[in-house]
């Protein structure tokens, strides 16, 4: 069961990759869009400007899709999350998945609170969802970012920071989450395992 880790030149993939293998998870990192067919299950990760989703070519995006289409589970992290909305004010122009609805915007945040929003916070859980099965109401997680999407109905956790926005989004194949679980002690590696579960029920 091997695990697609997309690197697109955004993405600190050495913490990704620690965080897997300490839930005991295989990942691989392909080099062509078709790589993608052997996937069982694929990871999007990033930090940074979402301009630089622009590197996920139209090749790659529809390689992607396809995975999707075919059951193939996806986990969105930090920037990874956002990509899978609409598009983000950061960026205008440059488009997401938009497997869900929304576009992300700037954190606004009264003094004595700063952005970016970096640090511990915590989740309000909107509703059970796999991903985040152990996880209970009120638990922290490390965030690290300036743009964040919206807090719509697809979202089943979110957290404020000045907004509330969108912290976990988590249906059907789809799942993302804002903060890097690979960052966030016990609670991040059980959302890790959660996925990695969902994989495995997948193959």
């Amino acid at each position: 069961m091997a695990i697609a880790l997309i690197d697109y030149g955004a993405g600190n993939l050495t913490s990704v990759r620690k965080g897997f293998s300490a839930v005991g998870a295989e990942l691989f990192t392909p080099q062509r869009p078709s790589d993608v067919e052997t996937a069982a299950g694929i990871v999007v990760p990033g930090v940074g400007h979402f301009g630089a989703t622009t590197a996920i070519s139209s090749d790659w995006r529809r390689a992607i899709l396809h995975a999707i289409d075919a059951a193939v589970p996806l986990l969105g992290i930090c920037l990874g999350l956002q990509w899978l909305f609409d598009g983000s004010d950061e960026a205008p122009g440059v488009a997401g998945l938009g497997l869900i609805p929304g576009t992300c915007a700037r954190l606004s945040a009264p003094p004595p609170l700063k952005v970016p929003h970096v640090g511990w916070n915590a989740l309000d859980v909107r509703r059970g969802a796999p991903l985040l099965e152990g996880i209970e109401n009120g638990t922290t997680v490390y965030f690290t970012h300036a743009y964040a999407a919206p807090a719509t109905p697809a979202c089943v956790a979110t957290a404020t920071h000045g907004d509330t926005f969108c912290a976990v989004v988590s249906g059907g194949r789809v799942h993302g989450v804002q903060f890097h679980p690979e960052k966030s002690g016990a609670a991040g590696l059980r959302i890790l395992r959660n996925f990695v579960a969902m994989v495995s029920h997948a193959v």
